[in-house]
C-alpha cells in the first residue's frame, strides 16, 4: 500500500512541530532496541476511528511491556492537535500512527528512568486493492513469547515476513503458531467462513487482539478457534481484518507447501460481516 510523503505537522514529545523537524533522540530506547508500543488508526471524515479503543490498547500494551503507560488525556490532546492541522486529503481518508516508547535509555536492553516519548502523526492513505492475496510464511508466530499479542515497535519479524510475501506475489503473510495453528497476518487478523460459520483464530495462537477483530466479534456471530493450515484449504471464504482495511476479502492463498487456491471474494458470511461493520461505523466512528 503506497503512501504519500508525510507533510502534516507531527506531535513529537510535547507539542506539534513541522514534519521535517519531528526528531527522536538517538538514545531513545524505542529507536535503539524497539522498546515501545504503537497503534495505527484510520482517519475518516476528520475523525480518528475507534480512538478510545486504540488509546486503551496503547496503554494496555505499555503495561504488558512493563513500561510506564502514557496519560490517556495527553494522548487524546495530541490526536486532536494533529487532526486539527491535517490537510483535507488526510482528513477525508487517512491513517494515524500513535507511538509510545520508554524514552531515553542506555546502550543495551536495560531501560532508563524515562520519561516516555509520544509521537503522533497522520497522512493521507492510498486505497487498498479490492481484495487481498495471502501467503503462509515459513516462520512461526511464537504464542509463548513475552510479547505475544502486544503491538510492540519491535516489528522486525513482521517486516521480514511481509517482504517475503510480496516477493512471492502476495500482499500479506500469514503466520502459523509453533503448533501449526493459523495465527495472524503481519498487520491483520484473519476471518474465515468455515463449515457454514465465521471463525477467527483464538488469542491463544499469539495473535493480536485487533480492534477490528473485536468489533466483528461484537457485531457478528464469530467463533474464536484454534485451526490448522488445513482451514485455509477448506474455508469457503476469508478476509483480513485491520483498522485500515476493515473486512477485506481474500482472493488467493499460497500454502506453505507451494500449492495455491482461489477463494470466493463474495462469500455471503464474509460479506455480511463487512456490512455489519460498515453499519456500525455509519452510526459512530468511535464505537
Amino acid at each position: 500500500m503506497g503512501e504519500p510523503t508525510l507533510t502534516n505537522p507531527v506531535w513529537c514529545a510535547d507539542g506539534l512541530v513541522p514534519a521535517q523537524s519531528a526528531l527522536v533522540g538517538v538514545s531513545d530506547h524505542g529507536f535503539t532496541v524497539g522498546d515501545g508500543v504503537f497503534e495505527t488508526l484510520a482517519v475518516r471524515g476528520g475523525e480518528a476511528v475507534a480512538r478510545d479503543r486504540h488509546v486503551a490498547r496503547l496503554m494496555w500494551s505499555a503495561a504488558r511491556m512493563g513500561m510506564a503507560s502514557p496519560d490517556a488525556a495527553s494522548v487524546n490532546t495530541a490526536i486532536n492537535a494533529v487532526l486539527a492541522e491535517c490537510d483535507a486529503a488526510t482528513r477525508a481518508c487517512g491513517r494515524m500512527r500513535l507511538t509510545w516508547t520508554s524514552g531515553d535509555g542506555p546502550l543495551g536492553s536495560a531501560r532508563g528512568a524515562g520519561p516516555g516519548t509520544l509521537v503522533v502523526w497522520a497522512q493521507a492513505a492510498a486505497p487498498w486493492p479490492a481484495t487481498s492475496r495471502l501467503a503462509v510464511c515459513p516462520w512461526p508466530r511464537n504464542e509463548n513469547s513475552a510479547v505475544a499479542g502486544v503491538k510492540t515497535t519491535s516489528y522486525a519479524e513482521n517486516v521480514v515476513a511481509l517482504a517475503w510475501a510480496r516477493g512471492v506475489g502476495a500482499d500479506e503473510a500469514v503466520f502459523l503458531d509453533t503448533r501449526g495453528n493459523v495465527s495472524e497476518g503481519t498487520g491483520s487478523n484473519l476471518l474465515l467462513s468455515l463449515g457454514g460459520r465465521l471463525v477467527t483464530p483464538a488469542l491463544t495462537t499469539g495473535c493480536l487482539a485487533g480492534i477490528t477483530r473485536a468489533l466483528v466479534l461484537q457485531t457478528c456471530d464469530v467463533a474464536e478457534v484454534e485451526v490448522g493450515e488445513s482451514a485455509l484449504r477448506e474455508c469457503a471464504g476469508a478476509a483480513v481484518l485491520s483498522s485500515t482495511r476493515d473486512v477485506h476479502p481474500v482472493a488467493h492463498v499460497l500454502m506453505s507447501d507451494g500449492s495455491t487456491r482461489d477463494l470466493d471474494v463474495e462469500n455471503p458470511l464474509i460479506a455480511a460481516a463487512a456490512a455489519q461493520l460498515a453499519s456500525l461505523y455509519a452510526r459512530t466512528l468511535n464505537p
